[in-house]
């Protein structure tokens, strides 16, 4: 197959260039600017264009399939030459979709914890030597790309986002994959760029949950009513399994968790992390592991990539940092180290930095989201907000949101660090939450802070 990627350097379009170099497909690509880490591991494997921008000549009839990524604009001159020429021209979802539509489609669905589920499915399969097909949201230990397609293995799981899957397709990209099997963690209203009212975002979840293919099996929290009336609502013929938080307990800073064999340590924490697991180890069952061996290969996970990921520990110090953005996950994440280390001091820190966050009507979302830190943090870039088009935020309207009189919000990344680094570091947890880096943090530094 010869195919070319308009927008090759995303994070999710890379990886599925290298898996299909992988596979042995002729693949190329433009992009009008790359980034590392895509940057290094398209050049690595001779897949980095020679040079940025976009050149309507490497379209050619010759092409198989031309796979359009969200970066790229309507009118690029790329995708104009491919429609002219009648070429195959597929979003991300459409073309995993196209090379797995007669594998056993496992699609993980949810406003969070789906990168986690995702990975915890991968790693018990990883851990015992099971082949399957894959696309998830975040680097695994032990897997080299975040996208896996062959010829032979019978499951694909895939992280089902619920975002619009390209320029030309306003489609969510989980509408198109038809799973056989699908899980469902949680709905909170995300995305409002895209989905203006909280309606209409579960209106999409719906539709999810309709397209499954007669006889599939939804996985589903019951802990979540917007979940449950989904699901209850199916217009498809599909068979229900219900899950929930199973039982735990925290003894000096180790999560234990309830198993028929006893009580087994785990390396993740947090009630959220534990209803995530329960969600995988479904999922697992009807993907033929058993639940001991569940249990055996999930006491070695260690999480995903910047979900509650321990970036340094020093005597009663700890810090973590979560990709944590929305109001349910900072909610969840906060209170999460808080319970893990209850004697210690959380200081929590947030950066505001997606549309929806920067939103002011969406601000309100956010109150009690920080309550459970004992010092907590706001930073949010009013260049960011002039870059996004959106109507000014004021540290007013941020103080109003979280309703914390003492809360302390920055919007300087020199004062912010010169706040963080102010701290007095003694038997104290440190989260920073956030889809970007304040400013310009180096979190290396912070290493040195703890």
């Amino acid at each position: 197959m010869r195919v070319h990627f308009i927008a090759i350097g995303g994070a999710a379009m890379h990886n599925l260039a290298l898996a299909l170099h992988h596979k042995g497909d002729e693949v190329t690509g433009s992009d009008d600017t790359i980034f590392d880490p895509s940057k290094s591991r398209l050049e690595k494997y001779g897949l980095l264009p020679e040079i940025f921008g976009w050149f309507p000549e490497k379209i050619s009839a010759s092409l198989d399939a031309v796979i359009l990524g969200m970066h790229a604009k309507k009118d690029n001159p790329e995708l104009l030459q491919a429609q002219e020429l009648g070429l195959a021209i597929y979003s991300y979802p459409e073309y995993l979709y196209e090379r797995a539509k007669d594998k056993t489609r496992v699609v993980i669905g949810g406003s969070h914890g789906k990168t986690t589920i995702t990975s915890m499915i991968l790693h018990v399969m990883h851990y015992w030597d099971k082949e399957v097909d894959y696309m998830v949201g975040a680097q695994l230990e032990g897997f080299e790309t975040m996208v896996r397609l062959t010829d032979d293995a019978d499951f694909m799981v895939l992280e089902g986002d619920e975002y619009l899957s390209s320029p030309i397709d306003r489609r969510p990209k989980f509408h198109l994959y038809k799973p056989n099997i699908a899980l469902l963690s949680g709905i909170a209203w995300d995305h409002i760029n895209v989905f203006p009212t909280f309606e209409n975002y579960v209106e999409q979840f719906q539709i999810f949950v309709n397209s499954m293919t007669n006889g599939g099996a939804m996985v589903y929290n019951t802990e979540d009513a917007e979940v449950v009336k989904v699901v209850e609502n199916a217009t498809a013929h599909i068979k229900q399994y219900p899950y929930q938080t199973p039982e735990y307990r925290v003894e000096d800073g180790e999560t234990l968790l309830a198993t028929p064999e006893g009580d087994m340590p785990i390396q993740v924490f947090g009630k959220h992390n534990l209803n995530n697991l329960a969600g995988a180890k479904w999922i697992c069952q009807h993907m033929g592991v058993v639940e001991e061996d569940f249990y055996e290969a999930i006491a070695t996970f260690k999480g995903a990539s910047k979900r509650l990921e321990k970036i340094a520990e020093n005597g009663n110090n700890v810090a973590y940092k979560d990709f944590a953005h929305s109001p349910s996950k900072v909610a969840a994440t906060t209170a999460a180290v808080k319970e893990q280390y209850t004697e210690r001091t959380l200081l929590a820190c947030l950066e505001l930095h997606t549309y929806s966050s920067l939103t002011p009507e969406f601000l309100k979302e956010y109150k009690g989201a920080l309550d459970k830190a004992d010092v907590a943090a706001v930073f949010y870039s009013p260049h960011a907000i002039e870059i996004k088009k959106l109507a000014p935020v004021s540290k007013e309207q941020i103080a109003a949101a979280f309703q914390r009189d003492d809360l302390h919000i920055y919007t300087d990344p020199a004062e912010f660090k010169e706040f963080l680094f102010g701290q007095k570091m003694e038997n104290t947890a440190l989260l920073l939450m956030s889809s970007g880096n304040y400013g310009g943090l180096d979190f290396e530094e912070v290493k040195d802070l703890v």
